[in-house]
């Protein structure tokens, strides 16, 4: 197990752990902490539908607050907060979920449901307005995010749609991520909580960090595993551990309840982004909304092709040249398909799943029916996340 040495260190190791998990001949499913099975039941649960008039009304609150006086700013801002375009909405359904598994009282009130009309700087007092707020900010962190990648990765679509950059151009594109940026910090200080203004400060410090650790990567980095979960974990993973994890304590929960709810956050979007590389490979363009081989016509290798690497040796000089010479696409996607790459990186996903189970298992005992329908919820995000096609 890895030693908390470096920012990340700790999940790090989990996933190093994992990674040998999915290499050893005893599947994961069957190392998988006892709750795993219970995630298949809990897909009963609809997570979207249980918190759909909730993340409705902080979409709406969304789509008013990213408002500006300069016309192709607000254009480009709301890009993709526009109705039809914004996505799974993962995380806030996510959040508002984490938000109501850990509350003593029922479902929110009606007045929770409405839109909040309240500017980004002022001070929500009600705990819940205050929750609401958290799944704001990380949209934006996370669309911000979006917005900058396609501009680094050249992107020409996002979501089924024409990426932004080439819509209104790279440099609109840029300063567009960063008014986002700049408006989830407003509403972020005005929570006034340091800690929790720690937590989300530290999520776009891992983004950029992920993104320079990519762009920088020596021979060795790109054959490695460990590096691959690094980067993996500053990428995707630690905008949904930190924001978890900032919901629970702005719901009055003591640390260790804090860590187990950034615990599921962080397994989750592990989980999430090992099953996005095996998309890459086995996705359509039409259903994945982007190309597919795009991380291998980008030049990354990801799960999949280093776990093939380890079959098929002579993956590894393209690896290293970042599939940049002629049919190397083709030819990684073949030894790809010719290997156990995709099945051990769904194995891989699969225990990151079942540990993210154990966290929600880990937590007190429901306050009420409420809190346990919410948990079940989280449960089946599991679940989702795993099966999902797109």
């Amino acid at each position: 197990m890895f030693k908390r040495s470096k920012p990340g260190g700790e999940v790090i190791g989990l996933l190093l752990d994992s990674v040998a998990a999915a290499q050893s001949a005893t599947p994961p499913w069957r190392l998988a902490p006892a709750g795993w099975e219970d995630v298949r039941y809990a897909e009963r649960v609809d997570p979207f539908l249980l918190v759909k008039a909730e993340i409705d009304s902080v979409s709406e609150r969304l789509r008013r607050g990213i408002l500006s006086g300069i016309p192709v700013l607000e254009r480009a801002a709301e890009y993709f907060f526009k109705l039809g375009a914004e996505g799974k909405r993962l995380r806030p359904t996510m959040l508002l979920l984490m938000a109501s598994a850990l509350s003593t009282v029922g479902p929110p009130a009606d007045f929770f449901l409405s839109v909040d009309e309240r500017p980004a700087n002022i001070h929500p007092m009600e705990q819940r307005r205050r929750q609401q707020r958290v799944a704001e900010i990380t949209e934006m962190i996370h669309v911000a995010s979006l917005m900058h990648d396609d501009v680094i990765d050249s992107a020409n679509t996002r979501r089924g749609l024409m990426a932004l950059n080439s819509v209104f151009g790279n440099k609109v594109a840029i300063l567009a991520g960063d008014f986002l940026l700049a408006r989830a910090s407003v509403t972020l200080a005005a929570l006034r909580d340091s800690e929790v203004i720690q937590l989300l400060s530290q999520v776009i410090e891992d983004l950029v960090t992920g993104e320079i650790l990519q762009m920088t990567s020596t021979e060795e980095d790109l054959l490695s595993l460990e590096f691959y979960a690094r980067k993996t974990f500053f990428k995707t993973a630690s905008l949904m551990a930190n924001s978890c994890k900032a919901i629970a304590l702005l719901g009055g929960q003591p640390a260790a309840v804090a860590q187990l709810a950034h615990d599921y956050g962080r397994h989750l979007g592990l989980a999430f982004q090992v099953v996005d590389d095996v998309l890459d490979f086995t996705g359509s363009a039409l259903a994945l909304g982007k190309p597919a081989l795009n991380d291998l016509r980008s030049g990354l290798a990801t799960a999949p092709v280093l776990f093939a690497a380890q079959e098929h040796p002579e993956l590894l000089p393209l690896i290293q040249r970042k599939f940049r010479s002629a049919g190397d696409v083709d030819t990684a996607q073949r030894l790809v398909f010719a290997s156990r790459g995709i099945e051990r990186a769904r194995e891989l996903a699969a225990q990151h799943a079942s540990l993210a189970v154990c966290a929600v298992e880990a937590m007190p005992p429901a306050a009420t029916t409420h809190a346990l329908q919410c948990r079940d919820a989280l449960l089946a995000i599991t679940e989702r996340v795993l099966t999902r096609s797109k």
